[in-house]
């Protein structure tokens, strides 16, 4: 099948790349045109395990192709998803200029009928309005061409549920397929074009248009929901003495619960949970429907942000002139350079704000962090070769982010290399070592009692 995907981000590189992977004739398309050129060398903008070496093996096939112009694109093109941001605008709601930027450029230069994909996040409706801006477009080039007038296009809803350090396995062999359809032709076209990713058995829900709109915000709400509860259980834990991890377990082994998205922490993060439940809010509450559930998890989420600081004020107290910290992790996740609304955005501008010196070390995401979300930090923040190397001279050692580099840590080598042997581990992924044992203050979430060195 002949395809254009506009927009190169995050979904739009992504769903081009594996689209080409199963033998589609793909072109993606992005206005950047130093984002191009670097794409078409082979040099990837994201960190996600597997991209790159598909890129390169699709564009040395002929398959996967890039350009800047979406009317040479789309001359032979069947189907055409717009995979461009839509970032979160001030009062929340979702910034939908650059999909309607690509709508009314597909009408002014589609030369045949096409099924026209939403493939970003979206709210509901969206796909009215995309469907109303190409038929304008088209409507201006009638007056001029009256075969236009013809030009049949649809307008399709295909949320993406990608997870960043995942992305590729889970377009690969998605958990399930949404199609919003109000046409049977174009459902057949999207059908036929996903067949051979669900070979396995893995299901394809076709709906109408809007609830294949709703569902996307629906379902990453739903997780952001099951997050933000067990962080406010952690919490009350603490206050109670319990250890979350054992109520944890107690929960999911409940059928109707379940284990998934029940780890507490300190905040989610990423380009979705955020901007989307956000988003729902500001259409729940433009429709009048209640978003108490919501709003409550947004404000949980953002406190949960602020507790690992809040921990070490306790007990460094309120000003840290004079003392550094080693950052373990900065990404919002483990295996992707992506820090947008990530804890350590809070955790180090706090931390700075109150005097402190941070080294820090991340295995990906530190080139963005000195370039641009820590650029102001330049003499405060230091970025480190190694895990350890971030230790020498610091007071704690802070964990944000639980990639697998930090999962067994030498134990002897942190206390050498520490000047205090204290831990703030905001993921609890240091809860199965004995800690207090080994002589550290161990602070982690939800689980109290464990805090200091037990006496020998």
């Amino acid at each position: 099948m002949r395809i254009v995907v506009v927009g190169t981000g995050y979904v739009g590189l992504v769903t081009g790349t594996c689209f080409a992977e199963m033998g589609n004739r793909v072109i993606c398309v992005d206005t950047d045109k130093e984002k191009i050129q670097s794409l078409r060398q082979g040099c990837i903008p994201i960190y996600e395990p597997g991209l790159a070496e598909m890129v390169k093996r699709n564009c040395d096939s002929g398959d996967l192709k890039f350009s800047t112009s979406l009317a040479e694109a789309i001359e032979n093109a069947e189907v055409v998803f717009i995979a461009v941001g839509t970032p979160m605008g001030e009062d929340g709601s979702a910034d939908l200029s650059y999909v309607l930027a690509v709508a009314r450029e597909i009408g002014e230069c589609m030369s045949g009928p096409l099924v026209i994909v939403d493939k970003s996040t979206v709210p509901v409706g969206t796909a009215d309005r995309v469907r109303e801006t190409i038929q304008i477009a088209l409507q201006a080039r009638a007056k001029h061409d009256a075969s236009v007038g013809a030009f049949h296009f649809d307008v399709v809803s295909n949320p993406e549920f990608l997870k960043e350090g995942s992305a590729v396995a889970d377009f690969m062999r998605p958990d399930r397929v949404v199609i919003g359809a109000d046409s049977a032709d174009s459902l057949a076209v999207l059908e036929s074009l996903y067949e051979p990713f669900i070979l396995r058995g893995n299901s394809l829900i076709a709906m109408d248009v809007r609830s294949a709109e709703l569902t996307k915000y629906a379902a990453n709400a739903m997780l952001a929901c099951r997050i933000s509860f067990m962080n406010e259980i952690a919490q009350l834990c603490e206050c109670v003495g319990a250890n979350v991890s054992k109520v944890r377990a107690g929960m999911g082994a409940d059928s109707r619960i379940g284990t998934a998205f029940l780890y507490p922490g300190c905040g989610y993060g990423g380009s979705c949970f955020p901007k989307d439940t956000a988003a729902l809010i500001r259409v729940m509450k433009e429709q009048n429907s209640c978003s108490c559930l919501i709003e409550a998890i947004e404000k949980v989420n953002d406190d949960q942000k602020t507790l690992i600081h809040r921990k070490i004020v306790r007990r460094f107290g309120d000003s840290l002139n004079g003392l550094t910290f080693a950052v373990w992790g900065l990404s919002f996740k483990p295996n992707t350079d992506d820090m947008r609304e990530a804890p350590s955005l809070v955790t180090v501008r706090e931390l700075v704000r109150r005097g402190a010196k941070i080294q820090t070390f991340d295995p990906k995401a530190m080139p963005q962090a000195q370039s641009f979300y820590f650029h102001d930090l330049a003499s405060s923040v230091a970025y480190c070769k190694s895990k350890y190397d971030a230790l020498d001279g610091a007071s704690a050692l802070i964990l944000l982010t639980e990639w697998s580099v930090f999962r067994s840590p030498d134990l002897d080598e942190l206390r050498s290399r520490l000047l205090l042997p204290i831990i703030f581990d905001g993921r609890n992924q240091f809860e199965r070592f004995d800690l207090c044992n080994a002589g550290f203050e161990y602070y982690a979430m939800g689980i109290p009692g464990s805090q200091f060195p037990r006496e020998k």
